[in-house]
């Protein structure tokens, strides 16, 4: 290591962020090899870093990409469960509606048949 890239180093470290990762998250080994593959001016000290660091990005990209999919399925997953309590619920409410309405009409029928048995038509 250089000694820029040491110092590099030693200020990503003090850095707000650099505390943040050292309370209790690793450093990655790629945010490692970006500090330590750059000159002094930011700029990468190779092509091959260069590469790497494309394939790293790509790689990065390719999981949040699957991330994202993956928190979608489960947010249909979740919509459709929800939907289908919602379709329960109400053919359950239809079904509870549609037995009262019966047992109503049972009702009006006994009494309508006991005022026709106790009062017959002339």
């Amino acid at each position: 290591m250089l000694r820029y890239q040491w110092e590099n180093a030693v200020r990503f470290w003090n850095l707000k962020k650099g505390e943040e990762l050292s309370s209790g998250q690793k450093v990655g080994h790629l945010q490692l090899f970006d500090i330590t593959h750059r000159k002094k001016d930011r700029s990468s000290m190779t092509t091959e870093a260069v590469e790497i660091m494309a394939q790293a990005e790509v790689q990065r990209l390719r999981d949040q990409m699957a991330q994202m999919q993956a928190s979608t399925v489960e947010q249909i997953t979740q919509l459709k469960a929800e939907v289908v309590a919602r379709e329960a619920a109400r053919a359950t409410k239809a079904t509870r509606k549609y037995d009262e309405l019966q047992l109503q009409l049972q009702n009006m029928m006994k009494m309508f048949q006991q005022n026709q048995s106790q009062n017959p038509p002339s």
